[in-house]
């Protein structure tokens, strides 16, 4: 459509330098006085002629008259026809968008999508969540639009747009905008809304943790305390530096995750113990840590704990061993 316009723009300039020469050339007329006729020959504006015109000149101007009419006919409806196609195809996307949302349950929102909550949104699709994005920034979400993402245009500090990304159905929010008086916002804003949904807020600025606690975020996370901290540990441990990057980031060579998974009411596993579980030797994996109902965190539990309903496991081992485990636990 764009190339219609442009076409039709091409075709106006050689009009417009066709009737100049023709009337230059066929009535002696100056280069000015030329184009002169030639403007108000195409647009039909009927100003009067320069001086009079001989036959020829007529039959000249007459057909310049229709190929100028021709060529301003062509472009409006060029330009009509894309600013109604694009107006339209805008509308029908949006509309796509809002009812793949409404299908949406246990999703998460993340609210600012900046190079964190980029990298967020990308990990959590990554591991099979579904993931609505709020953010203000036109650019952004014709972005996100192009690429298939759902999303909500506007600000994740009104609560129309919070129920618009579905938070009445959602199993977390993650707030990553830059600003941490929004984030602190955002946290209070959905907790109003939602008192036991999950909230992670990104912290920048000292005190801003206290603060976004204060607000009802259940966990604060501070990007550059993790990477100065991530930077100190490669320096002084760079083995367990690896070891953590092996474990968090394995590749397909090296296949090792560590994962943590709920145990189902009706998980093989319920009432076994560790000892008893197999998981070691059958599935390669080594149970790190429990977290009972409670919130109780046994670290490297002895072999005779029982495995109970609601527990949650934290296990490391290979990749292809964590499915497995998944199954006897009844986890999703």
């Amino acid at each position: 459509m764009k190339r219609s316009i442009q076409l039709g723009l091409a075709f106006s300039l050689g009009v417009l330098a066709f009737g100049t020469m023709g009337f230059h050339w066929l009535e002696q007329y100056s280069w000015l006085e030329a184009l002169y006729m030639t403007v108000i020959t195409v647009t039909t504006v009927g100003y009067g002629e320069v001086r009079p015109l001989n036959d020829l000149g007529r039959l000249f101007a007459m057909v310049l008259i229709l190929l100028g009419v021709g060529t301003i006919l062509y472009i409006l409806t060029a330009s009509t026809q894309f600013m109604v196609e694009g107006k339209l195809r805008d509308i029908l996307g949006r509309r796509s968008v809002e009812r793949a949302i409404r299908s949406l349950k246990d999703h998460y929102i993340v609210c600012g999508y900046g190079r964190i909550g980029a990298l967020v949104a990308e990990m959590l699709l990554d591991a099979g969540r579904q993931v609505v994005i709020i953010d203000s920034d036109d650019e952004v979400t014709r972005r996100l639009e192009q690429e298939g993402f759902n999303y909500v245009l506007g600000s994740a500090t009104e609560d129309e747009m919070l129920l618009e990304a579905g938070i009445e159905r959602a199993q977390g929010l993650v707030a990553t905008v830059s600003s941490d008086a929004d984030n602190v916002y955002i946290v209070l804003t959905a907790k109003d809304m939602l008192p036991g949904l999950f909230v992670i807020a990104r912290a920048t600025e000292p005190g801003s943790e206290r603060k976004l606690r204060h607000a009802g975020a259940d966990k604060v996370v501070s990007p550059y305390y993790i990477g100065a901290r991530r930077i100190a540990q490669t320096v002084i441990r760079p083995s367990v530096a690896d070891f953590i990057d092996l474990t968090f980031h394995g590749t397909t060579d090296q296949p090792l995750r560590m994962e943590e998974m709920s145990v189902g009411a009706g998980a093989k596993l319920v009432g076994v113990s560790l000892l008893d579980s197999g998981l070691r030797q059958k599935l390669d994996l080594i149970v790190l840590a429990i977290k009972k109902t409670d919130g109780d965190m046994r670290f490297n539990p002895p072999a005779d704990t029982v495995v109970e309903v609601g527990d949650t496991l934290i296990a490391m081992g290979p990749a292809a061993s964590m499915s497995k485990l998944a199954k006897l636990l009844g986890s999703d």
